[in-house]
């Protein structure tokens, strides 16, 4: 050891200064390795990670396929009886990860095909045609909001809203309530509105198909979609059905037919099994409406499917004025305007050409940069819209051709 007395004051002041330098360095070397071990160990756990994820996928890889098949008995022991998607029928146990709560006859489950063993329950398969229709809990059409048909209301109420709401008047008098309501009519004098309001008064879900959507290209698409679409209709009961323009799938039949017609028909033979399938008293109603009545099949019109037929006409004076007065309380408009006067001069004008009125009345105040909406706003607005042509076909020039 060399004694401190041989280094001179400038020599120790040195010395100091290159062990502070070396700390720091160190220091810095430390921090640095203690940042790569940070790194380090996020990278592990990130790899591990993928790992797991990677493992897992494996193992999902090399799991066996899975048989759909529906159940059809629940037996003891852990047992049921299931019906393969392959054809035949077979007694199975249940894998302890079922729920037994979940095995409900008719369901849809999965089997191991090695064992066949029932593996866990599938949910219910709706056609996208069918989960993609107009679906909606409680309309927000109320009665307040159709004016003109108060006869109408009245006997769809007694078909569709009392059975819904007062079922043991029926009972007490005896008698089964309608299965369901045709409403016929032209085009825009208010079948839809009537069939939402009626959804709306007996907060039931309201379910609307049109019927060209029922009709598809492959043999027995069309008859899966009714099955389906009256399943989704027992899910979500109380509810309502309403078809529009069934004269697309239930046109009469005939006997010359096509390929694409007959499948029609079959789709049509599904809807009358469907509309026979379900008792009058259930929490399930069903309301069509067409504007082509007469071509309608006759097993489609017969009592015990569509009992009442509920026809839906243009509206006379008052119940156009009604309409008018209905759309006017949501705008602002002069003094002098009148939904008396206005029902005089749109004779013939359907509940939709008289919204199209106010809502072209509307447009024309808010072009010339005004908030109210005069008188000569709807006079310019009807001739517009009444006579313009409106689903008028123009004869072509004579020499057009020549």
């Amino acid at each position: 050891m060399v004694d401190d007395k041989d280094y001179s004051a400038e020599d120790l002041k040195e010395k100091i200064k290159v062990l502070e330098e070396r700390n720091v360095k160190l220091m810095a070397e430390l921090q640095s390795a203690e940042t790569d071990k940070r790194h380090s160990e996020a990278e592990l756990f990130r790899v591990q990670k993928d790992l797991s994820r990677l493992r897992n996928e494996m193992e999902r890889i090399k799991a066996p396929p899975l048989i759909v098949a529906t159940l059809r008995d629940v037996l003891p022991d852990n047992r049921v009886i299931v019906k393969s998607s392959t054809g035949p029928d077979f007694v199975v146990t249940v894998s302890e990860y079922c729920p037994p709560e979940d095995l409900i006859v008719g369901s849809r489950v999965a089997l191991n095909k090695q064992t066949l063993s029932l593996m866990n329950v599938l949910p219910s398969s709706v056609d996208p045609v069918v989960s993609g229709a107009e679906i909606m809990e409680k309309p927000d059409i109320s009665y307040d909001d159709i004016g003109g048909l108060k006869e109408q209301m009245l006997e769809l109420r007694e078909a569709v809203e009392d059975p819904l709401l007062r079922p043991e008047l029926y009972e007490k008098v005896g008698i089964e309530p309608p299965k369901g309501v045709l409403l016929v009519g032209p085009p825009g004098t208010g079948k839809t509105l009537m069939a939402k309001a009626v959804a709306n008064a007996t907060n039931a879900t309201f379910i609307r198909m049109v019927g060209s959507e029922l009709v598809q290209k492959y043999i027995g698409e069309g008859a899966r979609l009714v099955r389906e679409l009256f399943e989704l209709a027992k899910e979500k009961a109380p509810s309502i059905i309403f078809i529009d323009e069934l004269d697309s799938v239930g046109a009469k039949r005939l006997d010359v037919t096509t390929s694409g017609d007959r499948e029609v028909q079959r789709t049509l033979m599904q809807l009358l099994s469907e509309l026979d399938g379900f008792t009058p008293t259930s929490n399930i109603k069903i309301i069509g409406a067409t504007n082509r009545p007469d071509i309608l099949d006759d097993a489609l019109l017969r009592p015990g499917r569509f009992d009442r037929i509920v026809d839906v006409g243009l509206p006379d004076h008052d119940a156009r004025q009604q309409i008018f007065t209905i759309h006017l309380r949501r705008m602002s408009i002069a003094e002098e305007v009148s939904p008396n006067k206005l029902a005089d001069l749109t004779e013939g004008a359907s509940g939709a050409e008289i919204k199209s009125i106010c809502t072209e009345a509307g447009m024309l105040a808010i072009r010339d940069n005004r908030d109210t909406v005069l008188e000569d706003d709807f006079l310019k607005a009807k001739t517009k819209v009444l006579e313009a042509g409106r689903n008028k076909i123009k004869q072509a020039p004579t020499l057009m051709f020549g």
